[in-house]
């Protein structure tokens, strides 16, 4: 992605924005699809096997990069929030890509900022790290600490369902 990220949870999504995310989803199983800055993450659902999909997931990527076809149709896929942000979710937002973003992204997922009310930080949970075990274990311990350390405003950080 050139800029922001995308994420699609249905093949119907999929189709109205990326044709790659609509292909993959054609493969039986796959359940989600998320790009990030330089990598593709795909969920697979729990009554298949990776070993059962992975051919026909890196056929598709193959054929779509050799050949240059397009990753997104004509739609924004990372719509941002309206209205101006105050100097405290300047520095959250800035936390987030500076420090947390690169490194959730080295394991296929993302985390994106979605609001900041009386202490609390709300974040979205996307691609791998949407309903990972582990996520909860990092957004509690490791990014409540880092944004309570740097930003003393936040007083809590919890993750937000779709």
């Amino acid at each position: 992605m050139a800029n922001g990220v995308a994420e699609f949870r249905t093949a119907e999504d999929a189709a109205v924005q990326s044709p790659l995310a609509a292909r993959l989803f054609e493969i039986d199983g796959v359940k989600g699809v998320f790009y990030g800055a330089d990598f593709i993450s795909v969920t697979k659902a729990d009554h298949v096997e990776w070993a059962d999909i992975k051919t026909f997931i890196l056929g598709i990527l193959f054929e779509q990069f050799s050949m240059n076809k397009p990753l997104m149709n004509e739609v924004d896929s990372d719509v941002a929030a309206g209205g101006e942000d105050n100097e405290t979710v300047k520095k959250i937002k800035a936390i987030l890509d500076e420090r947390v973003r690169p490194a959730v992204a080295r394991d296929g997922g993302d985390i994106v900022f979605h609001s900041f009310d009386k202490g609390i930080l709300f974040l979205k949970m996307r691609g791998a790290c949407s309903g990972c075990p582990s996520s909860t274990m990092t957004l509690k311990m490791g990014i409540e600490n880092m944004m309570r350390h740097f930003v003393p405003d936040v007083l809590e950080v919890r993750a937000i369902a779709d």
